[in-house]
Parts: C-alpha cells; structure tokens; sequence
C-alpha cells in the first residue's frame, strides 16, 4: 500500500492524529521490531497492529480469545472499507474452509484466529503457505498462570510460530498488567527485545464510586432511571443475582437484557446483539460477558458486588466510555462480596492441569488479591490513585473525578478508638469477626453478644458513644493499615499483627479522614438529572442536544437498514462533534474526528442533510 500510516489513520479510520502511544508502536511494527503494549481499555489498541497490517506486505494474524471481539472488530473493519475476516468456532465447517479459501487468494489482510485453531491440521497448512508478516496478541495477560484470566491454549502460541517458514515480528497488547505479568509475557511469547510501551492505566474520562447502600437493587434502579438514554453494564457476582436485577428492572419498564453461562449459546448471542444493537440499552451480566465489546458508547458500568480482583474490576469498568467522553464507574459494596469471592477462590476449577504446590501459591495470590480489592472499597484516599498505585504507578492522590476528590474529608483522631478494637480483639482471644468486635466494643445487648459472653470483655461497651458506621470505618482502616488482619476463609476471624502489638504497647497519634458531618443538599429532580446525563461533559447548548438526538435517530435507522451496530457507523463521540462543528460542505464534514473518506462516501450526505435541516437548528 502506498498511503504513509498517517494517510491511512485518515482514510479508512477518519482520525487526523495518533492518541498517546499509538505511534510509538506503529513505528516499531513498521521497522520490524517486537512491541509490547500495555494500553488501558478505550486507548486504541488495534489501530496500532491494524495500521501497520493495512501498510505491510502479506497478512497479519490477529490472536484473540474473545469471539464477541473476532466479530465486533471485523465488522468494524468492513464498516471502514477493509477486508477482514476470523476464524473460530463460531463457524460452520463450510463457512471456516471457504474463509480460509479466500484468505489463501490474499483477500484479507487481517485475520483475526482463536489460540485453539492455531496448531490444528487445516490451520497450520494455511499458515505455512502462506506468508505471514506479523502476529498481534490480544489480551497477552492470557498467557501468563500469575495474571488474572490465564488460558492454556495461549501457551500454543509460541508452539505456532516455530512452525511457521519465517518468524514474523510479534506485537502484544494488554490493559492490565502488573510488573510480573508484563514480565511473564515477555518470556512465554518469546518477544525478542521487545519496544514496551506503557503509556498509562488513567483514564480521564471515568468517574470512580463505591456506594454501600441499605438496598443494593433500590440504588441501582434510581441510577438507572436517572439515566434513561444512557447505555450502561450491570455486573452482578452471580446467575441468580443477574435473574433477580434483571427481573425487577425488566417489570420496572426498562428497556434491560441479561447474559450470564446458565443461558443457551443461542439466547447469550441474541441478547448480546440487543445490547450492541441498542434495542436493550442495559445489559445485566456476569462477568462471563464484556471482554471483546467494543461498544463505544457505555455511560456507565455498576458493579452490583465486588469482583475478586483489581485486574478484574478495571477491565471491567473500563468498558465505560472508549469514546473518551465521561462515563461513570460505580461499585455497589456489601461485606458479603468478599465471602462470595472467597467461596469461588476456594472452589476455584480453573486450571486444573497445575501441580499441587503452584496451585496452592496461585490460590494464595487470589487471597491476597482479593484483600486488595476489598481495601479499595475502605479507602478514603483517591479511588483513581489507588488503582494505578497498584498497578506499579504513582500520582499525586487528588484527581477531581472521583467519589473521594469530591467528597469532602476531615482529619479525625481515632487513637483511642484503635486501641480499644485491637485490644478487644486481643482479650477475646483472636476469636471472633469483624461484627462481634464492633458490637462488643458498642455495647450491643443481643443474644449473640450474651452467647459469646462478650459483654464480660473488658472493653464491652467502651466505644458506646462512637456510631457504629463510623466503628465500621475505624477497623476497616486498621486493617488497610495491617495494623489488625482477618483470616482467608469463611469466617473471617480478626487477628492481630505484629504491629498492632506494638501499637498497643507504645500507641502514637492515629488519624484517618473522614467524610464531615453536613446537612444533605436537597435531590435534583429527575428531569434536571436527566437533561444532565444527556450533555455530558460536551456541554451541548438546548439546540445542539436537538441535534444530536436527530442525529442518533439517523445514526440507528441506517443502523438498522445495514444490521449493524449503531456505533460502527459513527461513535457517540463523532456525532457530539458533527453537532459542535456543525459542518456545511464535504471538507467541513471530513475535518470532523472520526470521519474518513470511506465513511463520507457512504453516510456523509445524508448527516450533512440532517445537520441543514432548519427544523433542527434554533
């Protein structure tokens, strides 16, 4: 192909400048070096191997796990006037031997394979014969037993390569990542010195909450009644809590579908495609569903439960605005989560195929991981901070865009209050959980205390005067703080540690922020919430939201004509700036972010037209 990589990002992708780190990569590629990229969700990661395969002779064979992904890629490709195709279970024998056929004649320059097809007869006879320039590894975590979504069949891959006539140059690509896991990558996949590239977890664009409501279902159907245009995720911990949250908001009228393993292959796909499709907006799921949409519009990703893990929940709740615009990302907590999580690591059958003693070590890394997790819902530090902390990064604790920059703290000298949970902890013999030593310590009358014979402790009723939410605030302090620890199990037992002996013994000056106690500013209506969610960040006058809904009305009729979804036509983020511009002519329409030449000779006139409609514009 002639095009230089900048020509191509406009023509067929209809951007007129790289995001961070895009470019980086797309140099290596082109100058046959091997990259690693650990880029955040919504970044860009396929246009850093797409543009180098639409540049370079021969085919780029794209590695993915994810059929939902395969799918949503490639027709986002065709969307863009590229031929792509994938290979993977999903097609009939008939179907996989005539794209394989085609793929022979070098009518695909990109081909998206599942890790299981790599190393079968039919496949390896293709590969060999013809010539294959690059391998791009999507969701490299994958390969390694330390990272959070291991897959045997990624350990192929390597397996693949050496029987290929010509090593080509290897390009992989993860949102998360540890320093272990990036490691691990690097030494399976046999990247020779590799470019890495990390241009950062941050994303922008995401406001981060964690709620603990008295009822968890009551808060999430408010959210999503607040937001009646917005396409949003529910993650639930289980299948049946996906029935019962899908249930209710189904009989409360909205517009919701559900995607969990308990489902057909048949009623998975088809509500999948309602969500893509924007017929059912809301999609309640477990974590079974999301890796592979690329959905671009999702306003907002609520997590009724904690996931087990940090990795998990950003990947997760990165699936909120990859078009940049703001999205909001909230965890609904309960002390429960973290019983449930422990259950699936206990019952963990997954990788099975590990010898004892590593499966021990992985388990005990799920434990440890899982406390991790569970301390970001405690934090009254910054939630974006914390997350990239763990992730190997450092910021300044303060980023203005989530639940705890924005809430106002005091500091609180809670010294005496710490010396009488730890101490109580420790004349009850290490014996009890959480719940019995903070009703010990408040002096709670019931029949459990008397059971237990807690109210003979000698600190029973010693922090009567403190609430008990804020005793639940204290310990869970203390134990970010490993000042106490609790047990990996069922019941999780408090113990002490080494330093909450000492702290005991020669106890300093505690303090810990605190929300401040002020009176509630009454609740905006509905309407005004409304009218809110419908401008985002953009801040779209009265007459650009008319234009934009006529706009989206457009967008999803020819959505609907070409059975597509909505956003491959063009994002929600494209359509903002159509309204912002306002283009009048070709240039003008060409100049907008994300409108190449392929996509103005196809849609262009018709949103021109939208646009000069005088009805539309006040």
């Amino acid at each position: 192909m002639d095009m230089d990589k900048h020509q191509v990002l406009k023509q067929y992708f209809g951007y007129d400048s790289f995001r961070e780190g895009q470019e980086f990569i797309v140099d290596n590629i082109l100058n046959g070096q091997d990259v690693l990229g650990i880029m955040p969700t919504g970044a860009g990661k396929s246009l850093c191997y797409q543009i180098p395969a639409l540049m370079m002779d021969g085919i780029t064979l794209v590695i993915s796990p994810l059929i939902s992904l395969m799918k949503d890629q490639v027709g986002s490709l065709n969307q863009a006037g590229i031929h792509a195709a994938y290979l993977n279970s999903s097609l009939t024998a008939r179907q996989y031997v005539k794209a394989l056929g085609y793929a022979r004649q070098g009518r695909y320059p990109i081909i998206y394979v599942a890790p299981e097809r790599l190393m079968t007869e039919e496949f390896l006879d293709f590969a060999v014969n013809v010539h294959i320039t690059m391998i791009a590894v999507d969701e490299a975590h994958c390969v390694s037993q330390w990272g959070q979504d291991f897959r045997p069949s990624y350990l192929k891959i390597v397996d693949f390569i050496q029987q290929l006539p010509a090593r080509p140059v290897m390009a992989a690509f993860t949102a998360t990542a540890t320093k272990e896991v990036r490691d691990d990558i690097i030494d399976i996949l046999e990247l020779q010195k590799p470019a890495v590239l990390t241009t950062g977890f941050n994303r922008k664009n995401l406001y981060f909450g964690v709620l603990s409501p008295k009822n968890r279902y009551h808060a999430i159907q408010n959210y999503v009644e607040t937001h009646p245009d917005d396409s949003g995720i529910i993650y639930c911990l289980t299948r049946k809590a996906v029935e019962e949250v899908w249930g209710q908001l189904k009989q409360a009228g909205v517009k919701v579908t559900r995607y969990h393993a308990g489902l057909s292959d048949e009623e998975r796909q088809h509500n999948q495609d309602d969500f893509i499709y924007d017929r059912a907006p809301v999609m309640v799921a477990t974590n079974a569903f999301g890796m592979g949409i690329d959905k671009s519009n999702v306003r907002y990703v609520l997590h009724y439960g904690m996931p087990k893990n940090i990795e998990s929940y950003y990947q997760e709740a990165g699936r909120a605005g990859r078009d940049g615009e703001p999205a909001e990302c909230i965890l609904f907590y309960s002390g429960q989560d973290v019983i449930t999580n422990q259950f699936f690591i206990d019952n963990n059958e997954d990788n099975q195929e590990l010898d004892p003693i590593t499966r021990r070590i992985v388990m005990e890394r799920d434990r440890e991981r899982l406390k991790r997790m569970t301390f970001y819902c405690f934090t009254n530090d910054c939630l974006r901070d914390y997350t990239l902390r763990y992730f190997g990064e450092y910021g300044a604790n303060y980023c203005g865009n989530c639940q705890n920059c924005i809430m106002q703290f005091e500091e609180v000298d809670i010294t005496e209050t710490a010396k009488t949970l730890i101490s109580c902890v420790s004349t009850s013999r290490q014996r009890y959980g959480v719940n019995v030593i903070i009703d010990t310590v408040h002096g709670a009358n019931t029949a459990k205390i008397r059971q237990y014979q807690m109210n003979t402790n000698p600190y029973y009723a010693k922090a009567a005067d403190v609430p008990v939410y804020k005793l639940r605030k204290i310990i869970n302090e203390l134990l970010l703080r490993e000042l106490l620890t609790v047990t990996n199990d069922e019941y999780a037992i408090v113990r002490l540690t080494k330093d909450s002996t000492q702290f005991l013994e020669c106890p300093e000056t505690l303090t810990m922020k605190m929300p401040k106690e002020q009176e509630r500013p009454p609740k905006e209506k509905p309407e005004k919430q409304i009218k809110k969610a419908m401008a985002g960040s953009s801040l779209l006058s009265e007459a650009d939201q008319k234009v934009f809904e006529k706009l989206r009305a457009l967008r999803l009729e020819l959505a609907r004509e070409e059975k597509v979804p909505p956003y491959l036509i063009f994002s929600d983020k494209t359509l903002l700036s159509m309204c912002v511009i306002r283009p009048k002519d070709k240039n003008e329409m060409l100049s907008v972010s994300g409108v190449g030449t392929y996509k103005y000779e196809k849609y262009g006139e018709k949103f021109l037209a939208c646009i000069r409609e005088k009805t539309y514009i006040i």
